[in-house]
């Protein structure tokens, strides 16, 4: 099964109706080691009215589309050597009523099985907010009052790591396209190492004169291998020649620098034709 991997929630029409409501969740990643076998996750209720939220997990990790969007891939059945921790990890309390502007923190505690091999380990913590009603509008609504209840649902990584760990990334297969006022890059990244990729995906495009002209920077995650699809804005650029380079790097502005694990930094590049 594959989801959307931005479309975190469960509504009926857009996610920002009046009156919708969720829960900010604090970190965006868990990251649980086998010693402690433990973490921690802060939900606050920004809102005016109380909020009941459940706790769930599932097993899955982010893949790239034919068009380098990213989804959620959900396996159909979940197999001994798939790297699932999804059912080994628990939530405490796993269901709490959250007063307007009140935080509530969650425990999360791992039971791995015995012998579990080391190695990294992969699950995602599903956190559903219930609000109040959306009123619906629309037609003869005399002396009747009809509300929508939502549930949002926002899904962040966890990972659980055991013994000593690699990652890495390779890079191949570069190609562009000219796409309306953006040049669509897409690459071929393969994981190495025996755990995923977490870092940042740059791009520079560089003019004759070896000025930089447009650049992106965006983060990135590659569990088994991925064809993201990134953009450069080019509308005000002359037609000529370009080059076109490409970084991938093991940091992360938004993970803590102990949660990272090292790799090193792959680049390459391509010369470009704009027409």
């Amino acid at each position: 099964m594959r989801r959307s991997i931005v479309l975190l929630g469960l509504v009926a029409g857009a996610v920002r109706v009046a009156g919708a409501q969720g829960v900010v969740v604090a970190p965006h990643a868990v990251y649980v080691d086998h010693r402690t076998r433990s973490a921690s996750i802060t939900l606050y209720n920004p809102g005016a009215e109380p909020v009941e939220t459940g706790i769930s997990f599932l097993f899955g990790y982010p893949v790239t589309d034919s068009a380098g969007n990213l989804t959620l891939l959900e396996p159909d059945s979940v197999t001994p050597e798939m790297p699932a921790a999804n059912r080994w990890i628990e939530a405490f309390p796993k269901r709490a009523v959250i007063p307007p502007l009140g935080r509530q923190t969650v425990r999360l505690l791992a039971r791995p099985p015995a012998g579990l091999a080391d190695g990294e380990y992969w699950a995602r913590v599903v956190i559903s907010a219930k609000g109040g009603s959306v009123p619906v509008t629309g037609g003869d609504t005399t002396g009747i009052q009809v509300g929508l209840n939502l549930e949002l649902r926002t899904i962040i990584p966890l990972t659980y790591r055991k013994g000593a760990l690699q990652t890495g990334v390779s890079l191949s297969a570069i190609r562009t396209a000219r796409k309306g006022d953006s040049l669509e890059i897409r690459a071929r990244l393969q994981r190495q190492g025996t755990a995923a990729y977490t870092g940042t995906a740059k791009g520079t495009l560089i003019n004759a004169a070896g000025k930089s002209v447009s650049s992106f920077s965006e983060p990135i995650a590659v569990y088994y291998e991925a064809e993201p699809a990134f953009a450069l804005l080019v509308a005000s650029l002359p037609a000529g020649q370009y080059r076109l380079r490409l970084e991938f790097s093991s940091e992360r502005p938004d993970i803590a620098p102990e949660l990272l694990l090292r790799a090193p930094t792959v680049r390459d590049s391509q010369e470009i034709t704009l027409p």
